[in-house]
């Protein structure tokens, strides 16, 4: 039985605390008919382009990733940041239909979308409601390159569509190499195992699969960065990237702490706030956007070298890359033979 436990919302003026035991919680799916657009426009790095684009059929994530960063929007509908992103998950039932009418009038304008950045795109209710599936129909329908980060195997049952496509590619989300290792962050996900399964089939299926070591967390998982290279790709990957662990809000960063130290030894909780702090200069929080994919001492520059040195030797992210538009279709390119973090396209 899990008990609600949410950081105070800064978008309330009142906030309550429970005198004696807070009640259970329990899964509650709400059905959002009010949307009025699908597509998002959102800043990235610059090696992915500066911006991305992308469809969320979904909000909230059962997964309960303690780390997620789009815990910060269930604070926008009112709710907490969270047992409530984990328990309360909107639904936006008129995706499909909505993304056909924006891709109608900015087909031209729309380089490609990403499914999905604020919550996976295959949640266990996408099996019943199939609002993915139905939106990936309708790229096709327009030929939009599509490109899906997700930790569920799920995806695996759209493989008939995303076969289809001109360009296509999945990233698996896999942090850590075993369960063992993710259960204190990510309590509810599926077992690493059962991604790379799934991730085998997506590449043997001939769509381009990718692998997300994201996030980082400094003293904790670095280690598992060669594992997970070389399982992926034994599984048929082919692009890689990696980022550091970035807490956006004091509420995700309130979070994230508790259930570190429920769920680690007091020991391991303080080494990773101790790293932390000496990679974000004192805080646990990125001063600017520009941060969130930095460190400040020597050991995060040991961990890229060490993404890079593995990925450079099993093969990863070198590929043609085009001189001009990265989804122009000319001949025209130059073979990398050194591993760059990489763009979902």
């Amino acid at each position: 039985m899990r008990h609600i436990k949410n950081p105070p919302n800064p978008y309330n003026k009142h906030s309550a605390e429970y005198i004696g035991e807070p009640p259970p919680t329990k899964l509650e799916v709400f059905e959002e008919t009010a949307t009025k657009k699908m597509i998002t426009k959102a800043f990235a790095s610059d090696w992915e382009g500066g911006w991305r684009y992308t469809v969320n059929c979904y909000r909230g994530c059962v997964h309960g990733c303690t780390y997620c960063f789009a815990r910060q929007y269930h604070e926008y509908l009112g709710y907490g940041a969270g047992t409530d992103f984990e328990t309360k998950i909107v639904v936006k039932p008129n995706a499909p239909q909505l993304l056909r009418q924006e891709l109608k009038k900015m087909r031209d304008e729309m380089p490609h979308l990403d499914f999905s950045f604020a919550t996976d795109p295959y949640l266990a209710l996408e099996a019943e409601y199939k609002l993915t599936r139905q939106c990936l129909q309708v790229c096709l329908e327009f030929q939009i390159p599509v490109a899906v980060i997700t930790k569920s195997p799920l995806v695996t049952r759209d493989l008939d569509v995303l076969t289809k496509f001109k360009k296509a590619s999945v990233f698996f989300s896999m942090p850590f190499l075993t369960k063992e290792k993710s259960n204190p962050f990510e309590p509810y996900t599926p077992v690493p195992e059962a991604r790379f399964r799934a991730m085998k089939m997506v590449a043997d299926a001939g769509v381009e699969v990718g692998i997300g070591i994201a996030p980082v967390i400094p003293g904790y998982n670095e280690s598992d960065i060669p594992g997970l290279l070389e399982r992926a790709k034994e599984c048929g990957a082919s692009r890689a990237f990696m980022s550091m662990l970035h807490l956006d809000t004091d509420s995700i960063e309130n979070y994230f702490v508790e259930k570190m130290f429920e769920r680690l030894s007091p020991t391991a909780a303080q080494k990773v706030i101790n790293t932390m702090k000496r990679e974000r200069g004192g805080t646990l929080r990125h001063a600017t956007y520009k941060d969130r994919m930095t460190g400040k001492t020597e050991q995060w520059e040991v961990t890229k070298k060490l993404f890079n040195f593995h990925a450079k030797r099993l093969g990863f992210n070198v590929r043609q890359q085009v001189t001009e538009d990265p989804y122009h279709t000319s001949s025209n390119f130059v073979v990398s033979d050194q591993p760059i973090q990489q763009s979902l396209f």
